[in-house]
């Protein structure tokens, strides 16, 4: 990420968390978010080989009870997990596993996706004192507040650097 510079002092964007700056019952709020196009359903539905008919066949999607196409739920957990790399995970080392995921409601092309992460767990790595584990309940949204999913996840963390 570059500097930017502002008169004669520089700031940097923090990118991601350190594990001392996670703290048990914490939400972060993930934005902005992502509206989920017609496109982005066809494409992640043909790229991951799902040709179920409530993807990408409207007629079909039409004669259903949601009586249009769905977002291929796998999509709709790629984005969220996604809108929360920048709070969550994009210091980590490794993802570590997903449990719970929990499809509550179904996502619909021209949806907008909103996340939140709380905080779960938080503790050092018994291996290894440069780093640790951090575990999160994310919630993922639509654009009128209802919930779609949820999971949980756990991510191995560093701790912030020591000076030199």
């Amino acid at each position: 990420m570059q500097a930017i510079q502002v008169g004669e002092k520089r700031y940097r964007a923090d990118y991601g968390r350190y594990l001392e700056e996670f703290e048990i019952g914490a939400v972060y709020e993930h934005r902005p978010g992502r509206t989920i196009t017609e496109v982005d359903n066809i494409h992640f539905s043909l790229l991951t080989m799902n040709q179920h008919p409530m993807h990408c066949d409207t007629p079909f999607a039409e004669q259903s009870q949601f009586g249009k196409p769905l977002v291929c739920s796998p999509l709709t957990l790629a984005v969220v997990v996604g809108l929360s790399v920048n709070d969550i995970s994009a210091k980590a080392i490794a993802n570590l596993g997903w449990k719970e995921i929990n499809l509550i409601a179904p996502v619909f092309p021209g949806d907008t996706l909103y996340a939140e992460s709380e905080v779960l767990e938080v503790r050092e790595s018994k291996s290894d004192p440069s780093r640790g584990i951090v575990t999160v309940k994310t919630k993922g949204f639509n654009q009128d507040g209802v919930e779609v999913l949820n999971f949980i996840r756990s991510a191995l963390i560093p701790k912030r650097p020591q000076a030199q």
